[in-house]
Parts: C-alpha cells; structure tokens; sequence
C-alpha cells in the first residue's frame, strides 16, 4: 500500500506579515472577551480605550507593510488598493467608535461583546480588501455581516430587532447570490481568484459568454446589496434608523468602502475588455441609485431618514468612478469617499448628541425639533449647518471637490450624459440638505426643539475635527489625491 506524500508548507513562504493587520484586531476582539469573563464590574471606557488602541496598533501594521503583496496560500492580496482601503477602514472605525464616549446609556454598551464585535467587523472588513479570492471574500462577507446584525439587534428600540431582521434577510439573500454566482465563475474558469478568472476569460475570448453574464449578473445583485444600490437598497432607510446615530454613521461609511473595493477587482474584469452589456447594467445601476434615492429623501421629514437615502445616492456617485474605468476615476472614487466620510461622520456625530429618555416615543431626529438650534446651542448648530452644507456639495466644502473631480473625469471620458446626471442630482440634493439648515437658523425655537442630552467634550471633539477637515478640504486634496495616485499606481489601476 503506498503511503500518502507528505505535504510540507514553509512558514515563511506564508507570508504572515499580509494577515497580521486583521490578526491584532481579531485577538483584540478576544481579548476583551476574556477581560469581562474575569471581572464583569469594568466600565465601558476601558472597552473602548481598547478597541481604538488595537485599531491604532492595527493602522500601525498597515503603514508599515513591506513584503510581497501575496501571502498566506495566495488567498492575500495585499497591494495599494488594499492598503488605502484598509487605512479608511481602520480610521473611520477609531472615529466612530470615539462616539460611544456618551452620556446616556444604552442596552448594548453595556456589553463588552458589543466592542469585541466592533473589532471583529472591522477585521472582515479587512479581509475583503485584502484578497482577489472569491472564497476569502465570500467568508470574510459573512463574518462582518453576521457581525453587524447582533450588533443592530442589541440595541434597546422597538425598531432594532426589526431593522437587525431586514438587514439579515437582504443580507442572507445577498450571500446566496455571491455564492451562485462564485459557482458559476468557477464552474467557467476552474478558478476563484479574480485575476486567474479575468486571464482565462480572455484566453477563452469569453466563450460561453451567456453563462459568464449569468455569474456576473448575480455577483452584482450580491455587490448592490452590499453597497445599498438600487433596487437592492430598501432596507437602508429602516437600518438606519433602529441603529444608534454612531453605528448608523459606521454603517454608513466603513463597510461601503470594502465593497467598493470589492466592485473594483471585480468589473475590471469586463470594464478592460470593454464588456458593452456589463457597462449598460452598472449604467443603469449607477444612474438610478443616483437618482431614484435622491427623489426619495425630498420627501423626508426625519434627518436620520434623509441622511440613509442620501448615502444611497452617494454610493451611485462614487460607482460612477468604477463605471468610467480609468485610473484618474478610480483615484477619484477614493478622493470622494474620504471627504463623504469627513462629512457624515460629523452630521452623525451632531445626532448622537441627541436622544429622548422615551426610546419608543417617535423619531428623534425630524425637522421640527431642530427649529431655532441656533438660538438653543450656537456651536453644536454651526457645525450642522457646515455638514449639511458639505454633504448638499456646495464650494468651498469638502464633498464639492470630491464631486467636482468625479465629473470632470466623466466628461474626459466621453460620458457628458452621466456628467449632466449627476450634476442635476447635486442640485436636487441640495434642495433637500437646505431643509435642515433653514429649520435650524431660520424658525423659532419651541419646546419640541432638542435638548442635547447626550453631548461629552469627545463627541464635541469629533464633530469639530471633522468640521475643520470639511472647511479647510482645499488644502488637503492635493496631497490627498498624491497619496491615493501613490497606492493606485501600486496596484495598476
């Protein structure tokens, strides 16, 4: 009987160095786990002191990545692109999770497993940037995502376990349809990795390309769930709102990056073989998620509502980039990205600052009990002022410029149709971003108007630092875009 080759693996040809990031984050995550196991008595800053100081050591191991971009059974891609990918991860997750140095007490910051979960979303975040592999994204995908929707249903509101059972079903349909459609890429390509894929795709000239379209369309489905486009983002608007304004803010942000990242690897497969049927999905997708949301947060009343569908439209922004393909987009796409971020990171630190004692008393955050702010709070009303301002895309403000370079390289690619749509879209957001200001500077106060029950010096810090970055965006996007133009170019993208 022949006995069976032994398989050796060299440590080092591993590469460990690539998986490290995700690991300081995750043994964090545990850490605090064994930290309550010991003593439950422990207040929550200590949690949070932990959880923004493995982010920082986190960040620490990202900058100073040096070693093959490939690593760990070439399921890890660490290149530029994973690198800036994860630098907004690691940043918007310490900044956001600086907002739970609160006042008020809520159900699930009483649990150190909250923060511990915190990290572990943050760690498949990371993941996904970091791999080309089907597999290791699919994984990582369902590891924040299951993640997140204990986090949501932890919290202590009548709408959370409702908007944690949304999330969950558009979530669990979403992995079903990567799942298929990562079958059909394989079943193709005898491949899970995106660059293998692409280079039998060509060497096949896309035969079976009938097959090829049915993978792409339900990988698409799975990404536009992700990232909220439409029609795959009804469960926004009520998300949003059953989640703390600090996680609402988070979800906002952080995970929509590592999907666009994802988006990225994956239709520039089609987008290089200029793949007209692919183009004519995402434009559609692109335009609609633009728009049809914008429509819809017109009609809002309520500003957390408002700031959900606004996100939405947002994201068809910065897919617009991805649409266009060219590197100069795609340095856009991260350019806009971080500036949103700088703006929705303030306007939800100033709605943290709110909350009623009455938890299923209605919504919080409407247009009514925000009139006369400027005459009740003077700073606190400045600052929303400056991020609804920014987000409606106006000069000299930091989204304006975002904007600004997203349709300049669609007008330098031929694309003046999808330019003159998205401007078009800017002025109706405008309109709706107007609405708050003129409810908080121009209108009376009256005992509707909100009490900031909930406001600490670090809260008040956040929503400051991210004002002064807003205001004074014209000094950083340059070297902001000579830094995104570095890790691109990296990558070659």
């Amino acid at each position: 009987m022949s006995e069976m080759p032994k398989i050796t693996i060299d440590f080092l040809s591993l590469n460990f160095a690539t998986i490290s990031p995700m690991i300081v984050a995750i043994i964090a995550g545990l850490l605090i786990l064994c930290i309550d196991l010991s003593n439950k008595k422990l207040d929550k800053s200590l949690y949070i002191m932990l959880t923004v100081l493995a982010l920082l050591i986190d960040l620490g191991f990202v900058l100073g990545f040096d070693s093959d971009t490939r690593g760990f059974f070439d399921l890890l891609l660490f290149d530029g692109v994973a690198t800036l990918g994860q630098i907004i991860i690691i940043v918007g997750s310490i900044f956001f999770v600086l907002l739970y140095f609160n006042k008020l007490r809520f159900q699930e910051l009483r649990y150190p497993e909250y923060f511990a979960l915190y990290l572990f979303v943050v760690a498949g975040f990371q993941f996904m940037v970091t791999s080309d592999s089907l597999i290791l994204i699919f994984v990582s995908l369902e590891t924040s995502s299951m993640a997140l929707y204990t986090m949501i249903a932890m919290h202590n509101r009548l709408t959370a376990i409702e908007a944690a059972i949304k999330y969950f079903t558009m979530g669990a349909l979403s992995t079903a349809f990567f799942a298929f459609g990562s079958m059909v890429f394989y079943a193709q390509t005898g491949s899970v990795e995106l660059s293998e894929i692409s280079q039998v795709l060509t060497a096949n000239n896309f035969s079976n390309y009938f097959i090829t379209l049915v993978g792409a369309c339900f990988i698409i489905a799975a990404l536009g769930f992700k990232l909220s486009l439409f029609p795959f983002h009804l469960w926004v608007a009520d998300v949003y709102e059953g989640s703390t304004s600090a996680l609402a803010g988070f979800i906002s942000v952080v995970p929509k990056i590592a999907g666009f990242i994802v988006a990225l690897r994956f239709f520039e497969i089609f987008i290089i073989h200029d793949d007209k049927f692919i183009e004519l999905i995402l434009y559609v997708i692109v335009v609609l998620t633009m728009t049809i949301p914008n429509v819809i947060a017109l009609l809002q009343n309520d500003i957390k509502r408002m700031l959900a569908y606004s996100s939405v439209s947002n994201a068809g922004f910065a897919m617009s980039a991805i649409l266009i393909g060219t590197t100069q987009a795609t340095e856009s796409l991260f350019l806009y990205w971080i500036m949103f971020f700088l703006a929705n990171l303030g306007a939800f630190s100033i709605l943290w600052l709110k909350r009623t004692k009455d938890y299923n008393n209605g919504s919080d955050h409407t247009l009514e009990k925000y009139k006369g702010l400027i005459k009740t709070s003077p700073l606190i009303a400045c600052l929303m002022g400056v991020f609804m301002i920014t987000l409606a895309g106006l000069p000299p403000f930091s989204l304006f410029w975002g904007k600004l370079y997203l349709i300049g390289n669609a007008v330098n690619a031929g694309h003046i149709i999808l330019a003159i749509i998205m401007i078009l879209n800017s002025a109706i957001a405008a309109f709706y971003y107007l609405k708050p200001v003129v409810a908080i500077f121009l209108k009376q106060p009256d005992e509707n108007t909100i009490q900031l029950v909930n406001m600490t010096q670090m809260i008040k810090f956040v929503a400051i630092i991210s004002a002064i970055f807003t205001i004074c965006a014209i000094f950083i996007v340059e070297p902001l875009l000579q830094i995104i133009s570095f890790y691109t170019q990296i990558s070659g993208f």
